[in-house]
């Protein structure tokens, strides 16, 4: 299913403040909130569709790559942006956002409403240089990682066995304890995560002897990832679930896929236009010609019309890169340079002497001429 823009989830302008933007989620996720909305699987999706553009909205770096380059600047491995939110993602990152609207914590199956602490992995920043054909055609990807990840042992859990798990006393698996102080103006109640457990609920009196208790081990790991067509160098993809697991259980980190590019030995990028530099021979200038020129795919012919002028810009429509978000593509502009020779031998010397000789030869500027930079400047405005 197409994903709908982020903006209209929301219900904002491009222009929202992050209050605003803030305001307009906590609405979204009160009125879809699976506890107000039990077995409605549509409202879970609204749910996590809000939580989505608001976890793009609210970061800055993540809302310029959106207005630039739509879904298809957030990334993901199957080749979409941004996507991938479980439940847990979004009460581990968002939960304060809901207040005490649902019982203190807006929860979710209960992996919230006691407060018990979620870890998150960190994550992994990997860059990847692509040829220009790759990102005029798209890639796929195997990149290979050294990385934290559930420990097989114990499951994650950090745990000899199951018997060496057990419940904290302390807390009695909630995560956190709450405390009552008498003050002047009455009684206050404050809560603050379980010291003895961490916040995790769980206490452990032998650990995995694989992991040592933390419930992660390092190993390296093979990641496929599709990039799209029209990606550009510096812009990010965000691989959701692929980074660091977390310690003893909770939510993956994610792999963070910087874009690069390799140089190309002939064409030159402009956005998603391309720059070829043709020279040809004064004879060819004059006479006409045909020549081959490439594009990131293959060479195709072109006309060189008779009396062409140095600096002329040839355009060849749909040549150059797609736009990211798949709409429209570049073209290849072809600026024609005459190759002038620096040694020549005696006779050509003489031929060149005659051409001065005729009218034909005499320059004739053009004042309406436009200098080569501010023609190249109008292609791209």
């Amino acid at each position: 299913m197409e994903k709908r823009d982020y903006y209209e989830v929301l219900g904002v302008s491009k222009n929202a403040s992050k209050e605003e933007i803030k305001k307009a989620y906590r609405k979204q996720a009160l009125k879809y909130h699976p506890d107000k909305n039990p077995g409605d699987k549509k409202a879970e999706e609204h749910f996590k569709e809000a939580a989505e553009a608001y976890e793009v909205l609210s970061n800055d770096e993540k809302k310029a790559r959106y207005d630039r380059f739509g879904h298809a600047g957030m990334g993901n491995a199957g080749g979409g942006f941004g996507g991938g939110m479980t439940m847990e993602d979004i009460f581990s990152s968002f939960g304060d956002i809901f207040g005490d609207a649902f019982g203190g914590f807006g929860a979710f199956g209960g992996s919230r409403r006691s407060g018990r602490r979620t870890n998150k992995g960190s994550n992994l920043r990997v860059k990847v240089k692509l040829t220009l054909r790759e990102i005029a055609e798209g890639a796929e990807k195997k990149i290979k990682v050294t990385k934290y990840d559930t420990c097989e042992s114990c499951g994650g859990t950090g745990a000899a066995d199951s018997n060496s798990m057990s419940t904290c006393t302390t807390c009695r698996g909630s995560g956190h304890v709450t405390r009552i102080t008498n003050t002047m103006l009455g009684q206050m109640q404050t809560t603050s995560v379980c010291p003895t457990c961490g916040g995790e609920g769980k206490t452990i009196s032998k650990k995995c002897p694989v992991c040592y208790g933390e419930g992660i081990v390092q190993k390296e790991d093979i990641i496929k990832i599709n990039i799209p067509a029209g990606v550009g160098k510096g812009m990010q993809m965000n691989v959701s679930g692929k980074g660091n697991a977390a310690r003893r259980g909770g939510v993956h980190g994610d792999l963070l896929v910087v874009i690069d590019e390799e140089e190309h030995p002939d064409l030159i990028r402009e956005g998603n236009d391309l720059i070829y530099n043709l020279f040809i021979s004064i004879p060819d200038a004059v006479l006409g010609t045909h020549v081959e020129v490439p594009t990131v795919e293959n060479n195709v012919k072109i006309k060189i019309d008779p009396g062409t002028q140095p600096g002329k810009i040839l355009r060849l429509r749909g040549k150059g890169l797609p736009e990211v978000n798949g709409y429209g593509r570049g073209d290849l502009l072809v600026n024609v340079n005459v190759w002038i020779p620096q040694n020549i031998t005696r006779e050509e010397a003489r031929i060149i002497e005659k051409f001065k000789e005729s009218s034909s030869f005499t320059p004739k500027p053009d004042k309406n001429d436009k200098s080569f930079f501010e023609r190249m400047r109008g292609y791209f405005e």
